[in-house]
């Protein structure tokens, strides 16, 4: 490999391949979405950390300007968006794309759906208070369901921009509980006990986001749990990947 290494991080995948790329020596750019995403990196000589959102054509501007000669996509399960961008800027430059895939967690007793729009439909034909904890990007779906001012908590990063998306959608401040993970299956059923949480929804982000204790910390507290699904995708395993950098680096 002759230039650099592109790590898509922001995950717990992604921070640990970029220390696992760091303490190889790796040249690597790691590209984060939020400053916040950034400080959780630990920081090596041969780690260069970027911070900001990247369209597919900046991502195509990025494999250029900064010679990159193999990208590791650690996004988050649910971005597929980034994912899609960064795999079509890949093939265009003819560079050698990586996906990291997350292990599907196994679903006991829940309401499997298929997408956010599908969750809010759902609790709009119910009652009683709804624990939400998949952050903050798709509240706006959520107020379509009726009185969700009064029936939702929700729970997202203690961050000022996700705090004020909560606000201006008409969340009640004290239905807002701004806390980072991960959370113990004990803390999550105080809390839905607490809020009195008839509903929890939440996504399926594997061990890494901590799915395994919500699930039963819900089947604790007497909650439904609704959880959206993932979109399909194929990919390596994070040993995979760490694997094919050690022969990278035996290479070298």
């Amino acid at each position: 490999m002759m230039g650099a290494l592109w790590i898509i991080g922001g995950t717990t995948e992604g921070r640990e391949l970029a220390d696992y790329a760091g303490r190889k020596g790796i040249g690597t750019y790691v590209t984060v979405a939020t400053a916040y995403g950034a400080s959780l990196i630990q920081s090596w000589p041969s780690l260069v950390v970027c911070t900001g959102r990247l369209t597919e054509e900046a991502m195509e501007r990025f494999l250029t300007e900064h010679t990159i000669s193999l990208v590791v996509d650690a996004s988050h399960p649910y971005a597929s968006v980034v994912t899609d961008n960064c795999r079509a800027a890949c093939m265009r430059r003819h560079i050698l794309y990586i996906r990291v895939t997350r292990p599907v967690s196994p679903h006991r007793d829940v309401l499997a759906v298929y997408s956010m729009e599908e969750a809010a439909m759902v609790l709009s034909h119910t009652e009683g208070n709804v624990f939400l904890t998949t952050g903050s990007k798709n509240l706006d779906v959520f107020t379509h369901v009726p009185s969700y001012e009064k029936r939702f908590y929700v729970r997202i990063l203690p961050l000022r921009d996700s705090l004020e998306r909560a606000l201006s959608l008409g969340y009640a401040p004290g239905h807002i509980i701004c806390m980072q993970g991960p959370f113990s299956a004990e803390l999550n059923v105080a809390m839905f006990r607490q809020y009195k949480a008839r509903f929890v929804v939440t996504k399926d982000s594997g061990k890494p986001g901590g799915f395994t204790e919500k699930q039963e910390a819900a089947r604790m507290a007497g909650a439904r749990l609704i959880v959206v699904g993932r979109p399909p995708e194929t990919g390596d395993s994070l040993q995979s990947v760490k694997a094919r950098l050690d022969a990278l680096c035996h290479n070298l």
